[in-house]
């Protein structure tokens, strides 16, 4: 029996550890190809190793002969075993990743009716209508997937998430809180909960959160810096600077953490040590209102204006917020006369 035929029937089984360890072989043999590569990306996607899976479909489904190939394979499967749930479930992931999203919808929903105690399709399903903005439909599918496995972290997760995104915290944090006792050494739970906590105003409880995601992963500059956010929200100035700082020692090109590094030093009277951090952050990225309007204060500070007012005309221009762009506008008109047309 080859490898791919050892594999359809695993799959057919529904046993994806034996699917994955046969695909795992296939693929260091002489004769993997994308199929290969395919299966494994399943495989880790069904088992919420998501960076692995991304490796896999590198392999699979970027080239359009690949997805031409696996995409044969897969119609040849569902043509061959119509009544197979496991099979459906395949072919709903083979489309929702070579483009085709809301016609896996209809392979999910055929493998929920085949295999009516699996979660998976039902996550896999709640992910298309998130993408598709339709959030309460994506509840209702994560919420399913939670109810038939308890212990699915990747279905709390995203349940949560999609609870927060529709602004339902009171049912997000306990999706996370859940998640946590799953999953107690994963930081990614204790950063959500921290966030939603801080957007229920509980800040304190929030920092706790943040640090303790910080003590399981302390490289994570995105985390320092959501952590120098609620310090700075706090007026814990010092503190802020100090976690913005950190995000920038791990990420140097880390633009907005540089960017408010530069403001707090800005205020201490640092001013040139102020400039350094906004050309960081504008080096990076040029369209960077925040640090623009900052270098137009640095040489305000510095006295001169005509370089200041550049700036400021220059942050009019990029920033895309209305209330921050009526903000600029409304300095520049109060307090240095009309450097505008």
């Amino acid at each position: 029996m080859s490898e791919e035929q050892t594999i359809e029937q695993a799959i057919l089984k529904g046993d994806w550890d034996a699917v994955l360890i046969a695909a795992t072989h296939w693929t260091q043999s002489e004769t993997a190809g994308p199929r290969a590569f395919f299966v494994l990306n399943i495989v880790y996607l069904l088992k919420g190793e998501f960076a692995l899976a991304w490796q896999m479909y590198a392999k699979s489904l970027q080239e359009e002969a690949d997805i031409a190939n696996v995409r044969e394979w897969v119609d040849h499967l569902c043509a061959s075993y119509p009544e197979e749930g496991s099979v459906h479930l395949l072919h709903g992931m083979f489309l929702a990743q070579s483009g085709q999203s809301e016609q896996s919808i209809k392979s999910y929903q055929t493998a929920m009716k085949l295999t009516p105690d699996s979660p998976f399709p039902h996550f896999f399903l709640a992910q298309i209508y998130q993408r598709m903005a339709q959030t309460d439909q994506a509840i209702k599918a994560y919420r399913q997937a939670v109810k038939l496995d308890p212990a699915y972290a990747a279905a709390r997760l995203n349940l949560g998430a999609a609870y927060q995104q529709n602004g339902q915290l009171e049912m997000a944090i306990p999706q996370y809180r859940e998640l946590i006792k799953l999953a107690p050494g994963e930081a990614l739970g204790y950063v959500n909960l921290a966030c939603a906590l801080a957007e229920q105003g509980k800040i304190d409880a929030a920092v706790r959160e943040y640090k303790t995601a910080l003590t399981l992963n302390p490289d994570d500059a995105e985390v320092h810096y959501a952590l120098a956010g609620i310090h700075d929200q706090k007026g814990r100035r010092d503190l802020a600077l100090r976690e913005y700082q950190e995000a920038l020692r791990i990420k140097p090109d880390f633009a907005a953490a540089a960017t408010e590094v530069g403001w707090i030093l800005m205020e201490k009277g640092q001013v040139d040590s102020a400039l350094d951090s906004f050309s960081v952050a504008i080096k990076v990225d040029p369209n960077d209102a925040r640090a623009t309007f900052g270098v137009g204060r640095v040489y305000d500070l510095k006295r001169k204006p005509d370089i200041a007012g550049d700036h400021y005309q220059q942050a009019l221009q990029l920033e895309k917020d209305p209330a921050k762009k009526t903000a600029i506008l409304n300095f520049i008109d109060k307090i240095l006369g009309g450097y505008h047309d």
